[in-house]
């Protein structure tokens, strides 16, 4: 079909635009003045190419340093740096040790040190050193979660159970300098929130972490409990930040291509927050409207959804948007709607997400798969599998939220 062919230039451009490539380079025309060493942190999904993109501007003006990413994210050695892999969404071994390197690292630095700090997003659990036990972290995160809590009100809690997060790293690399070059995940750019915040202070208070706690009647031990009770930092005098990229970007891409298809690009939203499959009857609501208006659309939506998990199936956000929208615009010629991450992963999953057209809905009934009984198992990724509905992009490199679209071709 040629709306999906469509599909497929618009996702790849929107992506190659979001690339940090272009956007670390231009931050490091700021880089602050330095006598001493200059080490080089680099955390997140996006780590590697943020590193990357930095070694080849500044070269061997780096001393050392360590870039963590996820697991299958490194793309190959960078100059000096050590390169770890470590879990997520849930941390692991891998990052308890890669964070305590990087502390090592920073420790005995001195006041004419800098410390180039490149943070994208899933740096919350890649980057960790827990004030708990692991045992009871890992299991406060698959509770957050589990219920649809949204990235901010996960990172309130983290803050305070961590020796790094909520400005907490920057006072380790103290007296050094810290110059932090953020690439945005989190809608609105909060930059204590991106990450949590390991080199910025914190916003969020006390009484905010234990209302969430209260909110989704979260299991904390006594001694978690305690730690919501120590208030992060709120002033930092050793740290410049720079965001580099956010989801308007990746809007702005996915517009630009859609109109040079012959598409009217529609930018519905760059802050789209509700529940996936909320997200997908949505689009096919619009689909519906707009079936008969004789020109080709395209419709925009950047954002982050939640999954709330009522079953035990395997998915993700975005291939929880397409099938929802799969009933919506069953029987719609040259009808198509994809979400995906752009980092190249959706949940727990191989795939960056997924999409369906006004023939998915058939194709799903011939396999005998009904979407709404999918949906309450969450098995999204199973049922778009049997309907060659999924989204494959591979680690991509950048991390700025998911992109939604939906296609009318005529």
């Amino acid at each position: 079909m040629r709306v999906t062919e469509d599909a497929q230039v618009i996702m790849k451009a929107a992506l190659n635009a979001a690339l940090p490539d272009t956007a670390v380079k231009k931050a490091l025309t700021e880089l602050p003045a330095y006598k001493g060493k200059l080490i080089l942190i680099a955390i997140g999904k996006a780590a590697w190419q943020m590193a990357d993109a930095a070694y080849r501007v500044l070269g061997e003006r780096i001393d050392g340093g360590i870039v963590i990413t996820k697991h299958g994210h490194s793309q190959g050695p960078i100059g000096p740096l050590e390169i770890r892999e470590a879990g997520h969404p849930v941390p692991d071994e891998a990052s308890y040790t890669a964070t305590q390197a990087a502390i090592d690292l920073v420790t005995p630095l001195g006041a004419e040190d800098l410390v180039l700090f490149l943070i994208s997003g899933g740096g919350s659990a890649l980057f960790e050193k827990p004030l708990i036990d692991t045992a009871e972290l890992d299991d406060i995160t698959r509770q957050l979660l589990a219920c649809g809590a949204d990235i901010v009100e996960m990172n309130t809690l983290r803050k305070r159970l961590s020796a790094v997060k909520g400005g907490k790293f920057a006072q380790l690399c103290a007296p050094a300098q810290v110059f932090s070059v953020v690439l945005s995940d989190i809608l609105g750019d909060p930059m204590d929130m991106i990450a949590s915040g390991p080199a910025y202070p914190d916003s969020a208070t006390c009484s905010q972490a234990k209302a969430i706690v209260e909110k989704y009647s979260l299991k904390l031990s006594p001694k978690a409990l305690a730690l919501l009770e120590t208030e992060t930092p709120k002033e930092l005098h050793n740290v410049r930040s720079q965001i580099t990229g956010s989801v308007r970007q990746l809007c702005a891409a996915a517009a630009e291509s859609a109109a040079e298809l012959n598409y009217e690009p529609v930018l519905l939203t760059a802050d789209l927050s509700c529940e996936a499959r909320e997200a997908g009857s949505f689009l096919a609501a619009i689909a519906q409207t707009h079936r008969g208006d004789g020109k080709s659309l395209a419709y925009i939506a950047g954002g982050e959804t939640v999954v709330r998990l009522t079953g035990k199936g395997l998915g993700g956000r975005n291939q929880e948007i397409a099938l929802s929208a799969a009933r919506g615009i069953d029987g719609i010629e040259d009808c198509a709607v994809f979400s995906l991450g752009s980092d190249g992963t959706d949940g727990p999953t191989d795939a960056a997400g997924g999409i369906c057209t006004g023939e998915s809905a058939e194709k799903l009934r011939e396999a005998g798969l009904d979407p709404d009984a999918v949906l309450r198992e969450n098995d999204a990724y199973h049922a778009l599998k049997a309907i060659d509905g999924l989204l494959f992009t591979g680690p991509t490199g950048t991390n700025v939220n998911d992109l939604s679209c939906l296609l009318l071709r005529r």
